[in-house]
């Protein structure tokens, strides 16, 4: 009798051991997930600014890409200002992973590095470096689905037109860009420019920022480095 006592004794113990140390493993993994990152950056380039450097641009294989903002990428981001890269290097792009969104990403994610290219290495190398940190959340095709969905819902093209913003080579107040953005979306920008030949800044690029689902657009828990002038031109393209 004592000795079945001392067994179901061990038996309890050795569950309670057991459960304990699944509720530990699940808190780990919920905690791993959550800290993989904070929010994500998401960019969007006016091609125009892209061109009109010294370093000039190539256009891809299927042609000259329409004259409008383009994705950059999404890029996972922590809130003290550093960033993941290159989390994941036994999960490599596969673009047969995301053949049906092919015609989308050639249209509103075009490659303008020279060589010209079929675009294909400018997604790899933006899978590589910062999709495979948020793999945790979304898998590759929910990756460049999520940035084509935000590039449709934030038309900044037409945003900035309608505040009479456009690509007409003249010069617009910094604040003028950001003010109009924001007030079409809710959510100030950040402002990326760069330098033409003669010495101009240019706009560049626009971040909005995302929380970790790919979906929601969030204000800004920290802001990239980097300045612009007071006014800035709008390059043609």
């Amino acid at each position: 009798e004592r000795e079945r006592e001392r067994e179901m004794k061990e038996m309890k113990l050795n569950c309670s051991i057991f459960f304990m140390k699944l509720l530990v493993t699940q808190c780990l993994v919920v905690l791993c997930v959550s800290q993989d990152f904070d929010f994500f950056y998401f960019v969007q380039q006016w091609p125009g600014s892209y061109c009109d450097t010294k370093q000039s641009c190539c256009y891809p294989k299927t042609g000259k890409p329409a004259a409008d903002f383009s994705i950059h990428g999404l890029w996972p981001n922590y809130r003290d200002g550093s960033y993941p890269s290159n989390c994941d290097p036994d999960s490599p792009f596969d673009d047969s992973k995301i053949s049906d969104l092919t015609s989308r990403m050639q249209k509103d994610w075009p490659s303008l590095t020279c060589p010209s290219s079929d675009d294909l290495k400018f997604w790899g190398h933006e899978w590589d470096k910062h999709g495979t940190c948020s793999e945790s959340l979304l898998d590759q095709h929910d990756y460049f689905a999520s940035a084509l969905d935000l590039k449709k819902r934030l038309n900044l093209f037409q945003i900035l037109k309608t505040a009479g913003i456009q690509p007409d080579g003249e010069f617009y107040s910094l604040e003028s860009i950001k003010d109009a953005i924001k007030e079409a979306t809710g959510y100030t920008p950040w402002i990326e420019c760069n330098v033409d030949p003669s010495g101009n800044t240019q706009l560049y690029q626009i971040y909005l920022c995302v929380d970790t689902s790919g979906s929601n657009i969030i204000e800004c828990p920290v802001l990239p480095h980097g300045k612009c002038a007071s006014k800035i031109e709008f390059p043609s393209f």
